[in-house]
């Protein structure tokens, strides 16, 4: 069945309190979906973010972000009043998203909030953290002792809570009591109010598709609560990190920093850490799209304190047997593998092996650099997902200002741009009538906005994760535009 989406993170949803939340925007971007014949909302990771901001670089894989939070909704449910947020300053731009004034203003009030909430005594939030207890737990008192600690990385914490002695967590539990109890208590209202909003979505006929990263940040509990996952030395510190080798878009190559999976000791478990990962992920998605699937093959790693990516290695991934024991375990779930960037006949392979759909970049089509034929609408066969762009790249306006003249014009003549009808009109209108599956623009891109949306710049700091669109950025007339071409194309939902 053909299909179509837009790709828009929840921070980039319009509110008047810095940040797009899980509230009545939210529900109001998917009623325009739903108009407007699509089938899809792509997010990115919904984590909560850490330095850098970056949604691949979250202090849990399982957490949520309490910017997300929806203040209004509390409101609603009785632990928050009005006068307690609404005239703070959530800065002075509502296209942009100020992280540094979140994080001084928002958990206050969800302090607030939590405080109520505590005092309440509901039974459905001592279910929950019941329920989710196995990440929870950990979680929580991780988030605890970071506030303890002034934020510094848990690598330079005392040893008995880095190491994880036990009389030294037993005594932080007890001092840090009330401190878990917030963490917890943050996460019964992000979970309570994302359930809530999907389940909107898919009364209306539309699907959630999610992002995992591959690897999960040093500075979270992830790799604090199971470090034996992670090729850590004694004092839980990495040898090697994660990143990828220089290429035709970066001379340095990208240095991730990450730390790698132990893929061994995952191996002689049945990946338990893993299927736990995903399991847990769709709960939250419909599908789920899977970060850097290349690395499953073989994964590049760079010695641990270099400045840049030149340095690393390949090293080999789990392979076939990794999504085997997946399909064993959890059946056949709706994947999506980010098949990007340097890709071998192995990996090739691994992709036709797993089954599950690549994802094809217009823009990477006509990019000189990159060789990218088969990129080009004519190559594709059913089984991918087509982007113009990705929240890795520029936006469509953005792209056709500042790529080589020549690809441009390659551009222009294969797509037959015409500046009336606007290049994102017409790149869009491509990847709708190839034969992909499912086509998913980004959402910057239906407006036609520059180089000034772009979400993110790869190996950049301070710049990125950052755009929101204003108020009344859809509406009506736009998605009837979109109804239109669905129709045309013939990617409308069976509702």
């Amino acid at each position: 069945m053909r299909k179509a989406g837009i790709l828009m993170p929840i921070f980039s949803l319009p509110s008047p309190y810095g940040i797009g939340t899980l509230g009545s925007e939210a529900r109001a971007f998917v009623d325009f979906l739903a108009a407007a014949g699509q089938s899809c909302w792509q997010i990115l990771p919904v984590g909560p973010t850490s330095y850098g901001d970056s949604p691949y670089q979250s202090f849990s894989s399982f957490a949520g972000n309490p910017y997300f939070v929806d203040l209004d909704t509390l409101v609603a449910e009785g632990v928050l009043e009005p006068e307690e947020f609404r005239d703070l300053d959530w800065g002075s731009d509502p296209e942009c998203v100020d992280y540094g004034l979140l994080y001084k203003t928002r958990y206050p009030v969800l302090r607030k909030g939590c405080t109520r909430l505590l005092a309440q005594d509901r039974p459905e939030f001592s279910e929950f953290c019941r329920e989710q207890a196995f990440w929870l737990e950990d979680y929580a008192l991780f988030m605890a002792l970071k506030d303890k600690y002034g934020g510094v990385s848990w690598f330079n914490w005392p040893e008995g809570v880095r190491m994880r002695k036990s009389r030294a967590l037993d005594k932080a539990r007890k001092e840090l009591a009330r401190e878990v109890d917030f963490w917890k208590g943050v996460q019964y209202f992000f979970f309570h109010q994302w359930t809530a909003l999907k389940g909107y979505a898919n009364e209306r006929g539309i699907s959630i598709i999610g992002d995992l990263p591959i690897y999960v940040s040093g500075d979270s509990a992830d790799v604090w609560a199971d470090p034996e996952q992670f090729q850590l030395d004694e004092f839980g510190r990495p040898s090697e990190v994660a990143g990828c080798p220089p290429d035709g878009f970066s001379a340095d190559g990208q240095l991730w920093g990450n730390p790698l999976f132990d893929w061994e000791k995952m191996k002689g478990d049945g990946y338990a850490w893993w299927l736990r990962r995903i399991a847990f992920q769709f709960r939250f998605y419909d599908t789920l799209r899977i970060d850097h699937f290349r690395g499953f093959e073989s994964y590049y790693a760079i010695p641990y304190g270099e400045e840049t990516a030149r340095n690393g290695r390949w090293r080999p991934g789990p392979g076939i047997a990794f999504f085997e024991a997946v399909n064993r375990t959890l059946g056949q779930k709706d994947i999506i593998a980010e098949d990007l960037g340097f890709l071998t006949p192995e990996v090739h392979q691994l992709l036709r092996e797993s089954g599950y759909p690549g994802m094809k970049v217009l823009e990477f089509a006509f990019d000189s650099r990159d060789g990218g034929n088969d990129y080009l609408p004519h190559r594709y066969t059913p089984h991918c997902v087509v982007y113009a762009g990705t929240h890795d790249n520029d936006t469509i306006q953005g792209w056709m200002a500042s790529a080589d003249p020549e690809d441009v014009r390659f551009a222009r003549d294969y797509l037959r741009l015409s500046v009336q009808e606007g290049y994102h009109w017409g790149m869009m209108r491509a990847a709708w009538a190839s034969p992909a599956d499912l086509a998913v623009m980004q959402f910057q891109d239906i407006l036609g906005l520059g180089s000034e949306a772009r979400i993110n710049i790869p190996s950049t700091l301070g710049i990125n994760w950052k755009w929101r669109a204003m108020p009344g950025a859809w509406n009506s007339e736009l998605a009837q535009r979109l109804y239109r071409d669905m129709e045309v194309y013939q990617r409308l939902p069976e509702r």
